[in-house]
């Protein structure tokens, strides 16, 4: 049986994800694992204790996970071996029989709060909110909770921790969605629709390096998907940037345009190759 940690507790949204990726059936059943935060799920599937990991990367509406990307350059050495997107529905749940006008307070992730600001203080004007760890541990807050607390967050967890929805789809935005990532220790062969994530740096900033950098993916007709930078944590002003491309690191025009981008760099590191997912049906639940 295939061991595969994800960010837990049970009923987040990313135990959706790992069931999704890892179906608990034959014929190659997965047991999840809940783990308390991304960095030790990267560093047990790094060790060999976890065969997979499943991590949040990227929401549609927040941007990409700090927590992820900086492990994933940073503290191990593992591969992005395939990925899941998600639509995020928040759900405003209670203990059974409370009534809406009788809520105290607001429970969730942060995230999860500033996903759902306009719709909380259209249907909960004034009612404080705060932070938890996860929108699972919001959900068993206000199952232990003495006084009348929702949560936000799936029904996944409401069903686990006894509570029943009062209001549905609170999310700000239709287009919410999340994507997640599994990881393992190897990249996987080409498939035909594969993307790759790479991750680079300069040793020297001065004009025009970035576009140099980047025009050998366009003579080779690779498409960028997506280009971003982040603090590189050595000093104030010092960035790594991060791309996603479409096509596999085995293929010729990907390896020729990588091997000439990393001529130009100071360091440079493959995130993995791995299927990728069309966006767009995902969002809409395909």
């Amino acid at each position: 049986m295939m061991n595969v940690g994800y960010l837990g507790p049970r009923g987040t949204f990313t135990e959706e994800a790992a069931a999704r990726l890892f179906p608990q059936e034959p014929p190659e059943p997965a047991a999840l694992i809940p783990y308390r935060t991304i960095p030790e799920v990267l560093a047990d599937v790094e060790a060999g204790r976890l065969d997979r990991g499943v991590v949040p990367i990227e929401n549609s509406i927040e941007g990409s996970v700090a927590v992820t990307l900086d492990a994933l350059v940073h503290e191990v050495e593992v591969y992005i071996t395939a990925e899941v997107v998600l639509p995020i529905r928040h759900h405003l749940m209670v203990k059974p029989g409370v009534k809406l006008e009788e809520i105290e307070g607001v429970v969730s992730h942060p995230h999860a709060l500033a996903q759902c600001r306009k719709s909380l203080d259209r249907v909960l004007p004034g009612v404080p909110q705060s932070a938890a760890t996860s929108t699972a541990e919001a959900a068993a807050q206000v199952a232990r909770a003495d006084r009348p607390l929702a949560a936000l967050g799936n029904r996944l967890a409401a069903a686990l921790n006894g509570l029943e929805v009062i209001v549905s789809d609170l999310q700000d935005l239709e287009g919410n969605a999340t994507r997640f990532v599994a990881v393992g220790r190897e990249i996987p062969p080409p498939t035909g629709r594969d993307k790759t994530s790479v991750v680079f740096a300069f040793g020297v900033d001065r004009p025009g390096i970035l576009c140099r950098s980047l025009m050998p993916f366009a003579e080779r007709g690779v498409n960028l998907i997506k280009l971003e930078s982040r603090p590189a944590k050595r000093s104030l002003g010092d960035y790594i940037f991060f791309v996603d491309m479409e096509g596999h690191l085995e293929d010729e025009p990907v390896r020729a345009a990588l091997a000439e981008t990393r001529r130009e760099c100071a360091f440079f590191k493959v995130l993995g190759a791995y299927p990728r997912v069309d966006y767009h049906r995902a969002n809409n639940g395909s």
